[in-house]
């Protein structure tokens, strides 16, 4: 099977899980691994805008890694930082609009904060691929946050009612797309607290390869996968399955 550019993903979201394993795999500090994933991320980059993706977001830092050895979570600080400074250029070159999700708060040093902004800057004109990076990011934290702003919208008269376009518009960013598909490496089959809102009917695609080993090939057999799928968005599909006589006592039943 080949991958249908007319049924593309238009937002991919990736758990870039593994790093750790593969540099224990070759007797590596686990730092080896999140340098070599530096790479995967910029052949999905280039794969995802090559297929057609319009949205891709990769989880880089979570409000969980804080947990993290303190030298890891230095090695980690330090590492983005270094890569918004490498490559911040790059992706600007690529017409690739670069986005952050996750709090700013007082534990994210200044001068990455610094990076950051000046990296949104510098792409906010693109109109290519978005590639949107959760830091210091959590779902759970995320609808925290939005519930406080709808509080605190309340409070100032700025909020009539209550509903999904409401949270919607107070998420980090209120213009990220649902997710269409959603991808975890490493063989691990869990969300582990990544865009539980954007991401609550997406198809999810779990490959046993480790983060540093996945390139744009790779993703282009997840979405392989994702065209296979029968997206039903709550709503029943009439095959020879569901066509057959339920069984005795069972007619009222829903699913």
């Amino acid at each position: 099977m080949v991958v249908d550019p007319a049924r593309v993903p238009g937002h991919v979201a990736i758990i870039m899980d593994g790093n750790g394993r593969w540099a224990n795999q070759r007797g590596l500090k686990r730092n080896a691994g999140h340098e070599a994933g530096e790479q995967a991320l910029f052949s999905t980059v280039e794969g995802a805008d090559a297929l057609g993706v319009r949205d891709l977001t990769v989880y880089a830092f979570s409000t969980e890694n804080w947990k993290r050895p303190v030298e890891e979570v230095r090695f980690l600080l330090g590492f983005n930082e270094s890569l918004l400074r490498r490559r911040a250029d790059e992706l600007h070159d690529r017409n690739v609009r670069v986005r952050f999700i996750g709090r700013r708060d007082r534990r994210v040093p200044a001068r990455l904060v610094r990076l950051i902004e000046q990296t949104e800057g510098l792409t906010r004109d693109n109109d290519g691929l978005t590639l949107r990076i959760a830091f210091n990011y959590g779902a759970q934290a995320e609808l925290v946050d939005a519930a406080q702003r709808l509080v605190d919208d309340a409070r100032a008269g700025r909020l009539e009612q209550v509903d999904e376009s409401a949270v919607a518009a107070r998420l980090y960013d209120p213009e990220m797309p649902a997710v269409d598909l959603l991808v975890r490496t490493s063989g691990e089959q869990r969300i582990s607290n990544y865009l539980l809102w954007q991401a609550a009917y997406a198809e999810m695609v779990f490959v046993d390869t480790l983060w540093p080993d996945f390139n744009g090939d790779e993703l282009a057999r997840c979405i392989e996968l994702y065209q296979q799928r029968h997206r039903r968005f709550g709503t029943a599909m009439d095959t020879p399955m569901d066509r057959r006589e339920p069984p005795p006592g069972d007619g009222d039943a829903t699913t």
